[in-house]
């Protein structure tokens, strides 16, 4: 959430960030409405419990009619008190409420639109020109079922539309590439961790995805649970509820998860193959640091994920993803895109996000720091980057390493992963 001081002092610059994000800005007003009245009904509360204690004191030292006024009004205090209370509390949710509905800032650099409005700032490496090599590429899918990699057919009687399996060579290109991002993370300076795929609502809401994004969770009601679509969610939430020294930032974790998402409104998007599922593995990188680092380790983030794709050898873009585009807790967020051959165009592999104090707002994570030879305790700023969604890097790399006859070269950095094989060789002709 926002900090509420910046939205009563500046409420302009949250309308812009609103509107940029296309959503409600009435909801700014409301919520400032709700915060007066949070703030006045306090003030009349603390008025009428003073007058009330002062009132206490007297009632011992009266007699007779006196006495009898007292207590009368005491009665009527006691009532005033009680009703007050109950307005404080009402408008404290209120205020709450509203507040967990309000999108985090957007950067002022953001470009500003829809899903379509975004700006590439670089690309890498070189797209190949199938048809000069001779030969029409094969998607992921042809490729990974010659390869015995990936079957989709029996994940569909098991499980339904948008699952799959990954068999032989597919489990250990998964392994091997999980291994990978792993060791280079580690190498980075990342914590690895196993996080839980279920989590409490307030761990769900806390980062942000029971708003806008909450059609694509699954919830568990029975149980109250709910399956991550990330390991973002138990990262961010690792460490609620508590004060960390700031001489201990940055904090950096690269968490392995299994994840889940609905794709709700994705109906007949991405329908063949493994590019768009509902469960996958991932690993990502998390990192806490104070505020003023927040930008330089967005870019950071975002330099690991290069680092990673270049590695593997695929042509990419970055792109600054636009204002519409942006998940609610984000202020900023960059995406990597992956060069699809049989598709003729990018398509998102990783994205780093910066969060500023948003999620850790609602998380209640602050950092404490000396100041002035006192003890400060503020909000610090959680990030958030994707290193390897397991099947879309499948996709890319099946397809940009495909060779004539149908087998598909191994990068260099996974091979040491593969027991050294340097090709990947079709099991059926």
């Amino acid at each position: 959430m926002i900090d509420l001081r910046l939205l009563r002092e500046d409420p302009d610059r949250v309308r812009a960030s609103q509107r940029a994000r296309g959503e409600d800005v009435g909801l700014v007003d409301s919520l400032l409405s709700a915060d007066e009245r949070r703030r006045s009904s306090g003030v009349r509360f603390d008025e009428l419990r003073s007058e009330q204690k002062a009132l206490g004191k007297l009632i011992p030292k009266a007699s007779g009619d006196e006495k009898a006024e007292l207590l009368k009004k005491a009665g009527e205090l006691a009532a005033a008190v009680k009703a007050a209370n109950a307005e404080q509390d009402e408008a404290d949710e209120e205020t709450k409420r509203l507040l967990l509905r309000l999108g985090n800032l957007v950067h002022p650099d953001v470009p500003v639109g829809g899903e379509e409005d975004f700006v590439v700032l670089e690309t890498h490496g070189t797209i190949r020109d199938f048809a000069a090599e001779g030969f029409e590429p094969k998607d992921h899918l042809e490729l990974g079922q010659a390869l015995g990699a990936i079957d989709v057919e029996r994940a569909a009687k098991v499980s339904g539309s948008r699952f799959y399996y990954l068999t032989g060579v597919g489990a250990l290109l998964e392994l091997a590439l999980v291994n990978a991002a792993i060791a280079q993370a580690t190498e980075a300076g990342f914590t690895p961790m196993l996080t839980p795929a279920l989590v409490r609502p307030h761990a769900m809401e806390g980062t942000g995805f029971l708003g806008q994004a909450a059609e694509n969770v699954y919830h568990l009601e029975k149980d109250d649970f709910y399956l991550v679509g990330t390991s973002e969610v138990p990262l961010a939430a690792y460490h609620m509820d508590e004060i960390i020294d700031a001489d201990k930032l940055p904090l950096r974790y690269a968490g392995f998860s299994p994840c889940f998402r609905r794709e709700a409104g994705t109906y007949g998007k991405d329908t063949r193959g493994i590019f768009r599922v509902h469960q996958f593995d991932k690993v990502e990188m998390f990192s806490y640091v104070a505020p003023e680092d927040a930008q330089d380790e967005h870019k950071r983030l975002l330099d690991w994920e290069k680092q990673w794709l270049t590695a593997l050898e695929l042509p990419f873009q970055v792109i600054d993803v636009a204002s519409g585009d942006l998940g609610a807790s984000a202020s900023r967020k960059y995406d990597c895109e992956a060069w699809i051959p049989t598709q003729g165009k990018y398509r998102e592999l990783t994205s780093a996000s910066n969060c500023d104090g948003f999620q850790a707002r609602r998380l209640s994570v602050r950092m404490r720091e000396d100041r002035d030879g006192k003890k400060h305790v503020q909000p610090l700023a959680t990030l958030n980057g994707t290193l390897c969604a397991v099947p879309r890097t499948i996709v890319a790399l099946l397809e940009n390493h495909q060779l004539a006859d149908g087998s598909v070269r191994v990068p260099e950095v996974l091979r040491p992963y593969l027991g050294g094989r340097e090709i990947l060789e079709p099991t059926a002709k």
